[in-house]
């Protein structure tokens, strides 16, 4: 193998393929990033075994070959070279020679044959969409997936793939983020994609880019340009989703998202570290909200809304709330209820934008 490289080139690719390098491994292989020279550019590709990111970049390749070499050692050299070209031999697989200007390394690396080969994806009659689109949907629903060990099926996002749309759902059973966005060009499939490959997506794929999407029994691939992302599927049946959305709901609230955040950050210092339990209650043209919580103390809010609905109290996790703020793309948002007891949702409001978006926040119950 031997090969020339800008700086940059080479940084931009380590750059991309880093994130999916584990930083402590048992397989001491997947500490290493492969490095192939190709007709095409030099291809570098990183693993941690549930998720693969693959990109190639542009180089002067004068001996095709492999080699597999230290990431992070790998990525500090390219970072202290000047912005010169830097050159590559391999005197073997596992003896590589870097030179820039009057600099010299060598490092030593694994055979190619160690490093683990990628999920037998096939790309032919792949789905294929904007990376733009896919990007909306990761942003404004992966935050509300389950970070808990004890239901792995929520710990997924589910993306729903149909001829003429797609959609996201992510919960934790608390709380639930929904997405629809119109598309062309997909293929009828349910896929439940761990978070951690969706930002693989959002991080590497420009979002004027079209990707296209593939899947195997239980992995899913993207490809657009020469970067390629694998990436485990969770499987099993996702919750029947439909089923919690209400449909019911009677009040409203009209609030203005900022004001309400602020108003739930200050409420949130003297809540429960446990429940972070906070009490909203609406009637006429005010939301009053208050804490109270024993051995720390009280504290008391109000917030102007345009509500319609007779009178309610009803409690909420101050956490969850300012979560679906965050994402919430409008200045204004509304809140609908049903009673106490029941599901809430969270719409953007004068939303000029062909998606339609909802989360939806389960309420805890008050104590007098």
């Amino acid at each position: 193998m031997k090969f020339t490289i800008t700086r940059d080139q080479l940084q931009e690719g380590l750059m991309a393929v880093a994130s999916a390098i584990p930083a402590k491994t048992t397989l001491p292989v997947l500490s290493n990033v492969l490095v192939e020279a190709t007709k095409q550019g030099v291809r570098l590709s990183g693993t941690d075994l549930d998720i693969a990111v693959s990109t190639t970049v542009a180089a002067e390749v004068d001996t095709e070959g492999a080699a597999t070499l230290p990431a992070k050692k790998l990525v500090d050299i390219a970072r202290e070279l000047p912005p010169a070209s830097i050159r590559f031999t391999a005197a073997s697989e596992q003896r590589v020679s870097i030179e820039c200007g009057k600099s010299r390394f060598k490092l030593l690396g694994l055979p190619r044959e160690e490093f683990p080969s990628f999920p037998a994806v096939k790309f032919d009659g792949a789905s294929k969409a904007a990376a733009g689109v896919v990007q909306k949907l990761i942003n404004h629903v992966a935050f509300a997936a389950s970070t808990e060990e004890s239901r792995p099926i929520l710990n997924g996002v589910l993306w729903e793939l149909r001829p003429d749309r797609m959609r996201m759902v992510a919960t934790n059973g608390h709380r639930l983020a929904k997405m629809d966005v119109p598309s062309t060009g997909s293929a009828a499939a349910d896929l439940i994609v761990p978070p951690k490959a969706l930002e693989q997506i959002r991080r590497l794929f420009p979002a004027d880019v079209e990707i296209e999407i593939a899947k195997s029994d239980n992995h899913i691939g993207f490809r657009s340009g020469g970067r390629l992302v694998f990436s485990r599927l969770i499987e099993g049946p996702y919750p029947p989703y439909e089923n919690v959305i209400p449909r019911e709901n009677d009040k409203s609230a009209t609030v203005d998202r900022n004001a309400m955040a602020g108003a739930l950050r200050r409420m949130s210092v003297v809540a429960s570290d446990q429940t972070h339990r906070i009490r909203l209650a609406l009637s006429g043209g005010t939301c009053r909200f208050s804490v109270q919580t024993p051995d720390l103390g009280e504290a008391q809010d109000e917030l102007a809304v345009a509500y319609e609905g007779e009178p309610l109290e009803i409690g909420f996790n101050a956490t969850y709330l300012l979560e679906i703020l965050k994402f919430m793309p409008t200045d204004e948002v509304r809140f609908t209820f049903k009673a106490p007891e029941r599901a809430a949702t969270v719409e953007p409001v004068r939303w000029n934008d062909p998606a339609s978006y909802m989360a939806l926040v389960m309420p805890l119950r008050l104590v007098d």
